[in-house]
């Protein structure tokens, strides 16, 4: 259910075949485009909207010599106070260039720019150090995540179901899950914490644990989301929040229970027709005392429930175009009939295709249900 494409490594090379994987970077047809990417992501991980918004008003002289100025202050003030002390070291040495010193009959000449380009090479090699550890780090948390989250799509009489779950870095905010319950009645449940990577990461393992713990105990689902939104109030990391859609199906029926708790509600394909709800309660994790309601959907027949993070919607293009929300009903309007999974894989085909080489910017999570339209029909 989850995205496992190996991610591209570049990682260190093996030793003696540092050559090769030189000549193969050099003969690479798309070098031109790589680089480029890779400037943009300095533009945009260096300066922010504010940066970026007064650089557009200036002219192109004036852009390039303050771009360049802000990216070299950013540079600067990320390093460590030692490798900014050489990294100022290396500067000089490269301004003042030759050193030439005479006494008598000694007359010493040092080339000290050769120095200054040691001292670069070692503040990246360092940099890369740091880099590589991390990465190491984030490698051994993503398998730890991709553990915690269910292997398979769940079955459920009367229903073709299909989860999916991609994070934008390494570890991912979002959680996909289902479990369960007496009675064969099945939880889906659809999670996204704010912000990505490792903190949203650990949230979301919180929130997973609870709701697993919680949820068997049954019955009340404006309950259940208040006991939730009270232990991630309590334990939960500072200016963290999650918002859940929680859905209850009873095997054979159409009728869902859907704790909702402030997230994106779910829409719903009918006959080439998209209906749309209304949010009803505050994200968890913000309010100690915050109420929630539980509301009930009908799915007929045939129809498809779409539950979604932001991830999808908030899609960019290298334009800053969004994928949005119209883009979205337009095109899940003509998935009627579609199984669930297909259903689901159109749509990421379509953002993907939507955001081009821009690097994704936030996690992204689907529940597609499709309700079964008769005997031997998915999920039947």
């Amino acid at each position: 259910m989850n995205d496992a494409t190996p991610k591209a490594k570049s990682g260190p090379v093996p030793k003696g075949q540092w050559s090769q994987a030189l000549w193969h970077d050099l003969n690479r047809t798309d070098i031109h485009r790589s680089l480029r990417k890779d400037l943009r992501d300095l533009y945009h991980f260096y300066l922010d909207d504010e940066d970026r918004r007064k650089l557009r008003g200036m002219g192109s002289l004036k852009r390039g010599l303050v771009l360049g100025w802000w990216l070299l202050k950013g540079l600067v003030m990320n390093l460590s106070p030692g490798r900014r002390v050489m990294l100022l070291l290396s500067v000089l040495l490269l301004v003042f260039g030759d050193f030439n010193f005479s006494s008598g009959d000694v007359s010493i000449s040092l080339n000290v720019s050769l120095v200054s380009f040691a001292l670069v090479l070692l503040i990246l090699m360092l940099e890369l150090k740091d880099k590589l550890l991390a990465r190491d780090e984030l490698e051994v948390g993503r398998a730890v995540q991709l553990s915690l989250l269910p292997a398979e799509n769940p079955s459920l009489e009367g229903w073709d179901i299909w989860l999916f779950t991609r994070p934008a870095n390494d570890v991912g905010g979002d959680l996909v899950d289902y479990l369960p319950l007496e009675g064969g009645r099945l939880a889906v449940f659809l999670g996204d914490v704010a912000g990505k990577g490792l903190g949203a990461a650990l949230l979301m393992a919180k929130l997973q644990s609870t709701l697993r713990a919680l949820a068997p105990e049954g019955g009340d689902l404006p309950m259940l989301g208040a006991r939730v939104n009270r232990i991630l109030c309590r334990d939960g990391l500072p200016g963290r929040f999650a918002t859940l859609a929680y859905l209850e199906l009873v095997p054979g029926s159409g009728t869902l229970r859907l704790l909702n708790a402030g997230h994106i509600p779910p829409l719903r394909l009918v006959t080439g027709s998209v209906d749309t709800f209304e949010p009803v309660a505050p994200p968890l994790g913000v309010l100690p005392e915050a109420v929630y309601v539980e509301q009930t959907l009908e799915v007929p027949p045939g129809a498809t429930l779409l539950v979604y993070s932001d991830g999808l919607t908030d899609t960019q293009n290298e334009n800053g175009d969004f994928f949005d929300e119209a883009r979205l009903q337009s095109l899940l309007a003509t998935l009627g009939g579609e199984p669930a999974e297909s259903a689901g894989r159109r749509l990421l085909g379509a953002a993907d295709i939507f955001r081009g080489e821009q690097a994704p910017f936030d996690d992204l999570s689907l529940i597609v249900l499709r309700r079964a339209s008769g005997p031997g029909a998915p999920g039947a």
